[in-house]
């Protein structure tokens, strides 16, 4: 099988675009390349499998349907927490990011949709829920993971955390 392709369970580095309501809300531009591993859920799954068998130097615009990227919104993703549950020293303002861990110890994203004397309404939507997303991709690399990313499931680059 030829290694020229994306293919699930390479490395693929890619330079993107991220456009959502004509607005970019990410690019590669600064940080550089992203790296992932194809086939392990890294990427959101549409544009994970729009990218198979793309080649290097290879680009493409590729339109996410929600369903296929952050989820469609869920109404039903929101959560009334008292006041005070949370640390008195945190500034509680509306539209600001949290970070909670739910019952089971997993880190959950919440923004806080709004804020009275007795509790704090949290939004557990993911920012882009509902929201078509437009990438702009180019494969700009590809290699075998290494044994240590294959058993994670996913690239370790130094000092970058997704």
């Amino acid at each position: 099988m030829s290694k020229d392709t994306v293919q699930d369970g390479l490395v693929v580095s890619m330079d993107y675009k991220l456009t959502v309501d004509g607005e970019v809300l990410d690019s590669s531009e600064e940080a550089g390349p992203l790296q992932f591993l194809a086939g392990y859920g890294n990427i959101v799954p549409g544009l994970e499998r729009e990218m198979a068998g793309m080649k290097i130097g290879e680009s493409k615009d590729v339109v996410v349907s929600p369903a296929d990227g952050y989820g469609e919104f869920d109404e039903e993703a929101f959560m009334d927490v008292p006041r005070n549950e949370f640390p008195s020293d945190l500034k509680l303002e509306e539209g600001i990011e949290l970070n909670v861990t739910d019952e089971d110890g997993q880190n959950q994203y919440a923004r806080v949709e709004n804020i009275t004397d007795e509790s704090v309404r949290l939004d557990f939507n993911h920012p882009l829920a509902g929201a078509e997303l437009h990438f702009n991709v180019k494969v700009v690399a590809l290699r075998d993971p290494t044994k240590e990313e294959l058993d994670h499931g996913h690239v370790h680059e130094e000092g970058h955390h997704h």
